[in-house]
């Protein structure tokens, strides 16, 4: 056994040590059996979610296995009811939160395939380049204003493809930004009483408090923007907190989706081909105007990929360019070559570099294009003939960087557009990935490059899934209706349209996070079912005493922070709402601002990962607990902080 995996079991066990002292402390200080019990099973959960010991949706399911299993094994040490019954057990798999979720993922690959969210990703980048301090703010700023008028796990699922595209076309790694854009989701659903669930559901809470309360005592509803001022804080300290420490708590991991996204690092460390995408204009008066691409490449050791006008379509693949394309003033290029050739061609040419992909980010991002290795096979028809003769960046949209033959290298300047093909020739090309796919078909290469994306885009349905998504919006926003059926209205749309099939529908959903969730609701029922939550309400405002009004206001915050961990945000809403309202009477503070602490302090859930939100985003972005644990363990103090700062102050 390795150092590594030595001191993990220590940690282990020395975590399950103090776990088991808790509970056995807790079982004798607890009112009845069946509160000790569940405590002791949420000890358990959060055990195993710190420690890692199975993956998170393996643990949450052998909870709810564990609730099930108390039905028969309760009665054996004195319980007399299960703490779930069996027929609700599995509620959570077609619960409104999970069904919505379903939905949502559905609805936002089909945005994706018709290249909506390609145009999104290209926006944000053209403004914010592509680096992390410009890039989070601009993503998390949009996903909080889109999570402030629908459900905040809505607003990241439908982003979260758009993420996908910029970490792939910026280089950056995608669990540095979906964390940033996944908590910024949590607190724009402060920001409107529509942006959360417990938000929502607070004017009714305080309709039914009202009844029990004399005439001069009854609290107003709030309205739409009641709580923007706090909101808008939280969002902003949300984005602030990620620019100036992001590059200290945010993790680099591996994760899903990255295919395509490092083909050029491949092929330097494999033929020591040290090239890179740069766009560079013409001037007017550059004397580069009026000369062909064959005039400049050969001599300047660059390969051009792919050309822009203005108000003109870009070129790039089969029949776009070639060798004898005039160069014109205000012509944009995509150039693949070393840093080097690079800059001795803008500099000999007068020509100006684009700091990014600026024109050419979306036709050659790293989903659409990239660098792939064929062989001429035995029997091919280009044996014998040069690259140039068959006009190969022409005819089969292959711009040829380097030819390996024999153990050599040979690149760009070499003359290889003027070498007559071999059998085991390996050429090094850079292509679009639809034109790659083509080749696999021909006799006269063999493709190796195998790990790159095959994806079908359908740009010709992308009215379709702009209708249905708007259709799913406005019933969001505009009626009464669940939010899982409006959701659901717009994802099947999507199916029926064309827009995907039911197999690519089932594809788009991560069941890893279906099956946390779904697996983790039983957990909250019994919380709530066998009293434990109120029992842990009682007794950390009981330990209180006499203290000042505000300190009692952040012991509500706190403990709705808590119980939005283990439990729904709705649950806890309606747990402690009315415990806020009676403990502000007793100490002459006003009831629904202490009701309105309550209900936007359930949104304060970083710190592992049971909120929907941070769910969806734990697979794509390959995090672990203890990512969320660093990065959310202090958002979780700053969210306290702020909100009852602005709660004094506004109210």
């Amino acid at each position: 056994m390795g150092t590594t995996s030595r001191q993990a079991l220590i940690k282990r066990l020395i975590g399950a040590i103090i776990f088991l002292g808790v509970a056995f402390t807790l079982t004798g200080a607890v009112p009845t059996i069946e509160i000790a019990w569940v405590t002791s099973i949420l000890l358990f959960t959060i055990y195993l979610f710190v420690f890692e010991i199975v993956e998170v949706d393996v643990a949450a399911i052998c909870i709810m296995v564990l609730l099930g299993l108390t039905s028969m094994i309760g009665p054996l040490f004195g319980i007399k009811q299960p703490f779930v019954p069996a027929q609700h057990l599995f509620d959570g798999f077609a619960s409104n939160a999970v069904i919505s979720i379903i939905a949502v993922m559905i609805i936002g690959k089909g945005l994706d395939k018709t290249g909506v969210m390609n145009v999104v990703a290209g926006t944000i980048l053209k403004h914010g380049g592509s680096t992390e301090k410009r890039i989070i703010p601009l993503i998390s700023t949009t996903v909080a204003i889109i999570s402030s008028f629908m459900q905040n796990v809505g607003a990241a699922a439908l982003f979260l493809p758009v993420v996908s595209r910029i970490s792939a076309r910026s280089g950056l790694p995608l669990s540095r930004l979906l964390m940033p854009m996944g908590f910024c989701a949590i607190l724009g659903g402060t920001v409107t009483m529509v942006g959360s669930s417990p938000l929502i559901l607070l004017n009714d809470l305080i309709t039914t408090s009202n009844q029990a309360l004399p005439p001069g005592q009854k609290m107003s509803a709030f309205h739409l923007f009641s709580a923007a001022p706090i909101g808008i804080a939280l969002v902003a300290t949300g984005v602030i907190y990620f620019v100036l420490f992001g590059r200290f708590v945010l993790p680099v991991t591996k994760t899903e989706g990255t295919v395509g996204t490092n083909t050029m690092r491949y092929f330097q460390d494999i033929y020591g081909i040290d090239y890179s995408m740069f766009e560079v204009e013409v001037p007017f008066d550059s004397p580069l105007v009026g000369l062909m691409l064959d005039d400049v490449e050969g001599s300047s050791h660059i390969r051009v990929i792919a050309t822009h006008r203005k108000n003109k379509e870009t070129r790039v693949g089969p029949g776009a360019l070639a060798r004898d394309l005039g160069i014109e003033a205000g012509m944009v290029m995509a150039i693949l070559a070393s840093p080097h050739d690079v800059e001795m061609f803008v500099t000999k040419y007068g020509l100006k570099k684009h700091p990014y992909l600026k024109d050419f980010g979306e036709v050659l991002a790293s989903t659409r294009s990239g660098v792939a290795e064929v062989v001429i096979p035995p029997g091919s028809q280009l044996i014998g003939k040069s690259a140039r003769d068959v006009w190969m960046r022409k005819t089969y949209g292959l711009a040829m960087v380097a030819l390996h033959r024999r153990g050599e290298t040979l690149r760009e300047g070499e003359d290889i557009r003027n070498l007559p093909l071999e059998a085991g020739d390996t050429l090094v090309v850079h292509t679009t990935w639809e034109s790659l796919a083509r080749q696999e078909k021909s006799r006269d290469f063999v493709v190796v490059t195998s790990e790159y994306p095959h994806e079908e885009t359908r740009p010709q349905k992308v009215g379709y899934a702009l209708l249905f998504f708007l259709v799913a919006l406005g019933l969001v926003l505009f009626s009464d209706m669940r939010l899982s059926i409006s959701l659901l209205t717009g994802a099947i749309g999507m199916v029926v349209s064309g827009v995907m099939n039911i197999d690519e529908a089932y594809e788009a959903v991560s069941w890893k996070t279906v099956f946390l969730l779904a697996s983790l609701i039983p957990l909250g029922m019994a919380v709530e079912n066998t009293g434990t939550a109120a029992w842990i309400a009682q007794q950390t405002l009981a330990l209180l005493g006499d203290v000042p009004v505000w300190v009692i206001q952040a012991a509500l915050a706190t403990l709705a922070t808590f119980f939005t961990l283990v439990m729904s945000n709705v649950g806890a809403t309606v747990l402690l709402v009315p415990l806020a309202v009676n403990l502000a009477l007793a100490a002459g503070a006003d009831p629904a601002v202490f009701a309105l602490t309550v209900a936007i302090a359930t949104s304060n859930s970083f710190l592992i990962p049971t909120h929907q939100v941070n769910a969806l985003l734990m697979g794509p972005g390959g995090y672990r607990v203890a990512d969320f644990m660093r990065a959310g363990g202090i958002m979780t103090i700053l969210f306290l902080v702020v909100e009852m700062l602005m709660m004094n102050l506004v109210f």
